[in-house]
């Protein structure tokens, strides 16, 4: 039986090398492309968790692919089965699965038939609009079911030829991936021209750079138009998956807040991921770090607020709220709508919470400012969103009394994540969820 909470136990200091899950977001692009390749892919490294699991069963689905997950060897196999790539007869559920279901809209458009796509409550509310009205100009015909722009979304196939395209990247930079991601399949050259500024560059940078390891190059100019030249081959072969930034992030705020030093190995220097540039908004918070081609230090310090603007690193704004709850001064972030529509409203959620620890939170449309105090004891909700649950598992480090509701959320990210959290104690007790 799943713990309804778990008590967090508080910790004086530490100084630990902790090893972190792989990316979630390049788990994710490489599963994707490694279906898309016609040729077996083993993904190193992988991360297996909620969002991946979802995404595998829905390539399994489509019937053109196996997917097998090893997760002790944290390695996912795909392997082509010869057949066609078929519209499944049932809905395909993803779950809270952002990332997934948006690649998987683009991607039905190359399956015989219908397919019907949804999730949870949460994302039958997400907006997926700017990619619906893109995927015409590509020949996909795709449509809300409700006709409000949000899961459900059924697509016809096969029908994704390629040409040109116009996109928003106001509002998720996923929808621009998916159009790349997908393009390795089209008849004809793709171009993606996007018509406003295009919101978490990093990500998009991510998936080109997934591409080119695959052996597939996008051509650009900057960030408004993206061209993906028909007939270029993805390889299949084995591809490596680095450590997850979002993940590493909640250990990097674990020393900032107890004034210790943690060592994230397997990522450094050249990591495309927008969230390792939480390293350096610690650093300006008082930290001190040291980034090499292969490993992450950071070592806490006396931290004092800063003005951030955090569009880039949008999955690393709670963690970085939390580790300025304690900061001297006020720390505001800003350029964070985007917050709104994740699998809660991160804003509002941060805001309620820490202000139930009885930090001064003010709350904006797309920004907020963070006055640093004493957090108090509080039980913590987790709007079955994974990210609240462990940036605020991170304030029950330094303060007694933090109870974290529903644990289990974290599963869509980091599973093992209440293990790797008891490992920074000295007697390390294993959680049992």
């Amino acid at each position: 039986m799943k713990a309804e909470s778990v008590t967090i136990r508080p910790l004086q200091t530490f100084d630990k090398r902790v090893k972190v899950l792989g990316s979630k977001s390049y788990s994710n692009r490489y599963l994707a492309l490694a279906a898309l390749s016609g040729e077996s892919t083993t993904i190193e490294g992988a991360l297996v968790c909620d969002d991946t699991q979802f995404l595998a069963g829905a390539l399994r689905a489509f019937g053109h692919v196996d997917v097998d997950i090893d997760a002790a060897a944290e390695r996912i196999t795909v392997t082509p089965t010869g057949r066609p790539m078929t519209a499944p007869a049932e809905e395909v559920y993803v779950g809270a699965a952002g990332t997934p279901i948006r690649f998987l809209i683009s991607m039905a458009g190359h399956a015989e038939g219908t397919t019907v796509l949804t999730g949870t409550k949460r994302m039958q509310e997400r907006p997926m609009g700017s990619l619906l009205e893109a995927l015409p100009g590509l020949g996909v015909t795709a449509e809300a079911v409700r006709g409000n722009g949000s899961p459900p979304i059924k697509v016809t196939g096969p029908s994704f030829r390629g040409g040109s395209t116009r996109i928003s990247g106001a509002v998720s930079s996923q929808f621009t991936s998916s159009l790349l991601v997908n393009a390795t399949r089209a008849e004809q050259d793709t171009e993606v021209h996007v018509i406003d500024d295009l919101i978490s560059k990093p990500y998009v940078e991510m998936t080109i750079a997934a591409l080119a390891e695959m052996g597939v190059v996008v051509e650009r100019d900057g960030y408004t138009r993206f061209k993906v030249a028909a007939g270029q081959k993805l390889r299949g072969g084995t591809v490596s998956v680095e450590p997850d930034a979002s993940g590493m992030s909640y250990f990097l705020a674990a020393a900032a807040v107890l004034g210790g030093t943690v060592t994230i190995p397997g990522i450094g220097k050249s990591s495309k991921q927008g969230d390792v540039g939480l390293v350096e908004a610690l650093v300006r918070m008082g930290c001190t770090a040291e980034v090499t081609d292969d490993s992450i230090t950071l070592t806490g310090g006396e931290l004092h607020g800063i003005d951030i603007d955090m569009e880039t690193m949008p999955d690393v704004v709670p963690t970085l709220a939390v580790v300025a709850a304690f900061a001297q001064g006020t720390t505001h972030i800003s350029n964070i709508a985007s917050l709104r529509i994740k699998e809660c409203d991160r804003i509002a959620a941060v805001t309620t919470e820490l202000r139930k620890m009885g930090i001064t939170v003010e709350e904006f449309p797309d920004a907020m400012t963070i006055t640093g105090g004493t957090p108090q004891g509080t039980v913590i909700d987790t709007y079955d969103d994974h990210r609240i649950a462990m940036c605020f598992a991170i304030a029950g480090l330094r303060t007694e009394g933090v109870v974290i509701k529903d644990p289990g959320c974290v599963a869509k990210s980091f599973p093992t994540f209440w293990k790797t959290l008891d490992s920074l104690h000295d007697d390390d007790i294993a959680s049992t969820l």
